[in-house]
Order: C-alpha cells, then sequence, then structure tokens
C-alpha cells in the first residue's frame, strides 16, 4: 500500500508568536525559519505581514531565504491583509496565502454582527482575491469546531470554488475532543461534493489538553497536513505540538500505517532548543519529547531494565531525535573552534561576533568550574542571542544586604551609547537593582513572572533567570544567566526591559 504524506505547516513564527512575551526580531525568525527548513518543515507560516512593519519585514526576508519549504503569510478577508500577504512572499519559491474568517454562530453575533449570507459573501470575495494574487491558496473556517454543520460545510464548498486548495480546520479555542474532532473531519468529507479539490488540514489549541490528540485523531480521519508549533508555544495554552505529532507518527506506526511525514526528526532537539533560546520560553523537563526527564530514569528497576534492553521502559531512541549528546562538554583549555562544533551540535549556530562574545563567557565560566556541560553552554549562548544591538547592558553593579539592614544596590549601565547610574533601595537586592534601573530609564514596569532555575547541578551552578514583564498593554520576556544570582537577574531584566522600550 502507498502511503500518503502528511504535511507538516509550522506556524511556529506566526501563531506562536503570539504567546505573551514571545516577541521575535525579523533576524530571530529568519534564524528559526531556517532551522525548520533544515528540519524540512513542509510549509512555514512566517508571520502575518499586515501586522506590523516588522512582521512585513520578517515574512519577506523569510520568503527570499528559503528555498526547501513553502512560506507562507496569513491575511484576514480584508483587501489590504491579501495585498501585503501577495507582496512578503511574492518571491518565495513556493508562495501561499493562508486566509482565515470566523464562521461559528457566536463570532458572527458579537464579533462581526452580521449574517451568515454575508459572512459566506465575504469568504468568496477575498478567496478569489488572494487566488489571482497567488497560486497556492489555504482557507480556515475559525472557531470550526463551534460552527453550524451545514454552513461550516457550504463555506468550505464555496471557498474551493473559488480556488483554495487547502482547508484547514481550526478548534480555535481548543473546544473540541479527539472522538468530536475525528467525526467532523469524516463529515468534512462526507458531506462537501468538492472536497477532493482540495488538501484537509487540522489546527488544533490545547486549552484542554487535547491539541495533538485531536490533531491525530484528524489525521486518522483523512486529514492530510496539521498545523503546528515547536514545543506546542502558542496563544494562550498553546498549540498541538509538532514534535509530539510528528514522533507520534513515526513511532506508532501500526496505528499510522498509511501515512508518514518528510520531517528530519533528528532536528527536532535541536530546533526546540533553538525556539526556547530565542523566545526565552523554558522546556519544562517533563515535556514530551523534548523535556530533560524524557529519556532520564530515577527508579532502579527502570534502570536495571533499561541497562539491560532500552525498549523496556523507552519507545523511543534519543538518539531519533538528536538529543544524545556528552555530559561534560569543555573545559577551561578548550578553544573558540571546539565550543563552535558543540554550539553546532547543540543547534545554536552563532555569528563570528556573537562566538566571539560567548567565548568570553565561556572562559570567564570554566575558570570558576570545575566542570562545563552542555547545559552550561546553552545557557551562555541563549543569553548572547537574546542581546542586539540596542540592547541595555550592564556596567557594574554593587548592592549591600543583610538582615538588621535595609538593602541598597548601585547599578551603572550603558544605554544609546551613555553611561548612566543610580542608587536605590528596596525589599532585597534584586528588588533594589530592578527599582535603580527603573529609576534610571523612568519607566515603572509591572514584574509579572520570575523564575530561577539551576542550569546544572553543584555549589558553582549557573543561575539562569527568566522575567516576564508588562509595560502598558506590551509584554516581554528576559533572560539572564551567572554564578551570582543577582547578576543574572539584573542581566534578565535588562534584556526584558530593552525589548519593553
Amino acid at each position: 500500500m502507498a502511503k500518503e504524506k502528511v504535511f507538516i505547516f509550522d506556524t511556529t513564527l506566526r501563531d506562536g508568536e503570539q504567546a505573551p512575551g514571545a516577541s521575535l526580531t525579523p533576524q530571530e525568525k529568519l534564524e528559526v525559519a531556517l532551522a525548520l527548513e533544515k528540519m524540512r518543515v513542509d510549509i512555514i507560516e512566517a508571520g502575518f505581514p499586515a501586522s506590523s512593519p516588522g512582521d512585513f519585514e520578517a515574512v519577506e526576508t523569510i520568503a527570499k531565504k528559503i528555498k526547501n519549504s513553502a512560506v507562507c503569510g496569513l491575511a484576514r478577508c480584508i483587501k489590504k491583509d491579501i495585498e501585503a500577504a501577495s507582496l512578503a512572499v511574492k518571491k518565495a519559491k513556493v508562495p501561499r496565502i493562508h486566509v482565515f474568517l470566523a464562521t461559528s454562530k457566536i463570532h458572527l453575533q458579537y464579533k462581526f454582527k452580521k449574517p451568515a449570507s454575508e459572512i459566506l459573501s465575504i469568504a468568496k470575495k477575498h478567496v478569489r482575491l488572494a487566488r489571482r494574487l497567488c497560486g497556492d491558496i489555504e482557507f480556515s473556517p475559525e472557531d470550526a469546531t463551534r460552527t453550524s454543520k451545514d454552513f461550516l460545510f457550504k463555506v468550505i464548498e464555496e471557498t474551493i470554488k473559488e480556488g483554495a486548495r487547502i482547508i484547514n480546520i481550526p478548534d480555535t479555542v481548543g473546544y473540541s475532543y479527539p472522538l468530536e474532532f475525528y467525526q467532523l473531519i469524516k463529515d468534512i468529507f462526507n458531506n462537501v461534493p468538492n472536497i477532493n479539490k482540495a488538501v484537509v488540514s487540522a489546527h488544533c489549541h490545547d486549552d484542554l489538553g487535547m491539541a495533538v490528540a485531536n490533531s491525530l485523531s484528524a489525521v486518522m480521519s483523512g486529514a492530510r497536513q496539521v498545523h503546528c508549533t515547536v514545543n506546542g508555544i502558542g496563544e494562550r495554552a498553546g498549540n498541538a505540538a509538532l514534535e509530539e505529532v510528528v514522533m507520534a507518527i513515526k513511532t506508532r506506526r501500526d496505528v499510522f500505517p498509511g501515512v508518514y511525514t518528510g520531517i528530519n526528526t533528528k532536528e527536532i532537539f535541536k530546533v526546540s532548543r533553538l525556539v526556547s533560546a530565542l523566545t526565552g520560553f523554558v522546556v519544562p523537563p517533563n515535556k514530551a519529547i523534548v523535556g530533560d526527564n524524557s529519556f532520564r530514569h530515577e527508579s532502579g528497576i527502570h534502570q536495571d531494565a533499561v541497562l539491560k534492553e532500552r525498549t523496556t521502559y523507552e519507545i523511543m531512541n534519543p538518539k531519533d531525535i538528536g538529543a544524545a549528546g556528552e555530559n561534560i562538554v569543555l573545559g577551561k583549555h578548550s578553544g573558540r573552534h571546539a565550543l563552535m562544533k558543540r554550539l553546532e551540535k547543540l543547534g545554536l549556530a552563532l555569528s563570528k561576533e556573537r562566538l566571539d562574545f560567548v567565548f568570553e563567557k565561556f572562559k570567564a565560566l570554566a575558570d570558576k568550574k570545575k566542570e562545563v556541560f552542555d547545559d552550561d553552554i546553552i545557557a551562555l549562548a541563549e543569553e548572547e542571542m537574546k542581546i542586539t544591538s540596542e540592547d541595555i547592558q550592564l556596567e557594574e553593579m554593587k548592592f549591600t544586604s543583610g538582615t538588621n539592614i535595609t538593602p541598597e544596590s548601585f547599578v551603572r549601565i550603558r544605554h544609546k551609547n551613555k553611561e548612566l547610574s543610580a542608587v536605590s533601595a528596596g525589599d532585597g537586592p534584586v528588588d533594589a537593582c530592578f527599582k535603580a534601573i527603573d529609576k534610571m530609564l523612568k519607566i515603572k514596569p509591572v514584574l509579572i513572572n520570575y523564575k530561577l532555575d539551576a542550569v546544572t547541578k553543584g555549589r558553582d551552578a549557573l543561575g539562569k533567570v527568566r522575567i516576564e514583564l508588562k509595560l502598558k498593554n506590551k509584554y516581554a520576556v528576559g533572560v539572564g544567566s551567572s554564578t551570582d544570582i543577582v547578576e543574572s537577574s539584573v542581566k534578565a531584566y535588562l534584556n526584558a526591559v530593552s525589548r519593553l522600550i
């Protein structure tokens, strides 16, 4: 029996980036896109070109650089959106425009205040426009799982007539469950007369924790494209995780005997860490496939069995996702070339300038630590990758603290080629440093989240801090690493503040 391909549509750079605090620069988006291309993702949704000049630039740049994957731009059923998407993806080897319009009763009633007949006309008109501008059109009836089936079937039929060749079924609010989603896809195949002229796709959110299960149910029901994101990042609870969808199809060949994906799974771990580094979204240790604990065994019974035969407690080989690496990587006598090769193996290719900065930090760390691990190197690289030429740099910090004195700090920074300094008191040395920075920059961001992790074991471990700030309606994430907890906190705060201002 000939196998059918399940196309992987990656929306990390669009839906994934819509997660609060996950904003990426055009250069960072390009880095991710190149990594996705190397992983052999079929379609890269590079952004929403009409949403901002930065997004347009990112999509346009990616379209010019990517040669082996289709590049897609998102557009509402609005003429300027579709024209912007068309211009942004114009130079892609395989350009695609993804047009969407909500079709559920709740959206028609409260968002559009329009009857179903008018929504149908709008969908037809704008798919027709998109098709005149681009040969590859995907249409999504947003909130499809809460849409009347009769109306959904009609919208799909008419948009196919107007030129849509991919019909994507979004579970926009993560409302559905596997059996229901399976049946919905079946019903579409059985009730849309011209459905054979289009590829059916699934776009699932994880609000009830079923995005991957729903996506796989859609594949079982005949869908041959899946929307997903690296590490499952995305709005609210996130999207279907690419690595989970791909590895489920690969691992459970008994359940998916007639399908395959073209993904190079050995790139999964590298891409996961790259996306984590650039967004600042830490991969939870218990995350399926790419979490640090995915292939670790603490139980003596498990350890004994795995040593005898790996498949007793492991259904996947870590080498299949590119996760197998050395425990102790480099030391204080290691050179720049060795560090570069290790970073490349970890999926973190840096420019020469960035490599020089990371090498200096690596040497300083190696002098402090007896052993430098992969995770230490990843943390150093992550911090450097988040820094741009416009970032505020820490020049000096001092603080006094104790049980019977009010903590006070002195912080000196460089911003726009000017040195600024301030002294401030606070509830602790970290708070005092943050207040000194706020005083210098005349801002008052709200600290939404603060997380400190030891990168590796031992008293000399790097402390990695992740901070999320809010200023008015804008969110930003910052990361910082140091063997000094206060210094790593200040670096993370400055990294986030740089993005806010």
